[in-house]
């Protein structure tokens, strides 16, 4: 298993990240918390999660170790794939996520895209005494603090419909979804917008 990149930041989305290391380019696989912590970083060390299947080897990424066990928890529970274990992690800090699941928060986790009320009791089950026992300390220091805005708003819109698109979701309800959230608030972070749309589509 491959622990940790460390190098270059050679492409970066809301949902993933190309580290140049030794000449070799790794695509990663990010929540947006990641992608905050990266927004103005040249150089990162990212930790890593390895899936193996016949047909693709995927690595996601985080800025911590905690963050990482944390992701591994999640995929743990049954019916928990990758991608939604990241849909979680991006619509709440790594902190959040360890709070809803450990004070049975069963409504705020239905609330992100393809958990109903069944699994999020399953989660709440299978991760509650699990989950106090993560370390995240400082993993939620660049992800509800920042507000960078180093894009303009047309390009916050398309990164984030690209972002979504990229999720799962289709392209023009994720359009209008973000045109109404940049409508009410346009001095709104890409990752802002995303984390809010993620509850409404």
């Amino acid at each position: 298993m491959i622990d940790y990149i460390k190098g270059q930041v050679a492409e970066l989305t809301p949902t993933n990240v190309v580290v140049e290391a030794s000449g070799v380019g790794y695509d990663i696989n990010i929540a947006l918390p990641t992608f905050t912590a990266l927004a103005n970083e040249k150089e990162a060390k990212i930790y890593t999660y390895e899936i193996i299947r016949e047909d693709a080897h995927l690595l996601f990424g985080f800025m911590s170790k905690g963050e990482r066990s944390l992701f591994e928890l999640l995929i743990s529970v049954s019916g928990i794939g990758a991608n939604t274990a990241r849909m979680i992690m991006s619509g709440y800090s790594a902190g959040e996520v360890r709070q809803i699941i450990a004070t049975g928060n069963v409504a705020a986790l239905s609330n992100i895209k393809g958990i109903g009320g069944k699994t999020a009791q399953r989660i709440v089950v299978d991760l509650k005494d699990k989950v106090l026992k993560i370390d995240i300390a400082g993993a939620d220091v660049t992800t509800l603090s920042q507000e960078e805005d180093f894009v303009v708003d047309n390009d916050i819109k398309q990164e984030a419909v690209s972002a979504l698109t990229m999720l799962g979701f289709a392209a023009a309800p994720s359009s209008k979804v973000v045109d109404k959230i940049l409508k009410e608030d346009p001095a709104l972070s890409v990752e802002k917008v995303i984390r809010i749309a993620l509850k409404m589509l």
